[in-house]
């Protein structure tokens, strides 16, 4: 196959697997740590107007999700990719680092989270994702 085809079919699988993982996450989180009592997490609006009532309890799926989500996508990527894996990993994490961005402008979640989250859960797993990936290749 073109590496440049594989490349690129490589990068669509790492962004498809990436977000189920994230998605699925996410939603068995609540059943797992229930939202407080009050919280409408169905919507957006509903998660801006109740965000105030989450305790730290409540960020660690989302960040978990985001984590674990970007570690797939990047992994898979990686795994996938002929040439330029840890690029094109770099690339997947890139990607949801700035969903992660537009997340933390759009929910008013707390600073530490944010931080956290845009710090640890995005480019850390991609990078760990694409050694991974070289190791397995050696």
């Amino acid at each position: 196959m073109n590496p440049f085809l594989r490349n690129t079919l490589a990068v669509i699988a790492g962004l498809v697997i990436g977000s189920i993982v994230n998605m699925s996450i996410i939603l068995l989180s609540g059943s797992i740590i229930p939202a407080p009592n009050g919280a409408d997490v169905s919507t957006t609006e509903g998660l801006k107007a109740t965000m105030h009532l989450f305790e730290p309890k409540h960020f660690l799926f989302p960040f978990l999700a985001h984590a674990i989500g970007t570690f797939a996508g990047a992994l898979t990527t990686a795994v996938a990719a002929i040439k330029h894996k840890t690029k094109l990993a770099f690339a997947i994490g890139a990607f949801f680092l700035f969903g992660g961005i537009v997340t933390v402008f759009t929910l008013p979640s707390p600073i530490w989270f944010g931080f956290a989250d845009l710090i640890f859960a995005y480019i850390p797993m991609a990078y760990l994702a694409s050694k991974i990936a070289l190791k397995k290749k050696k």
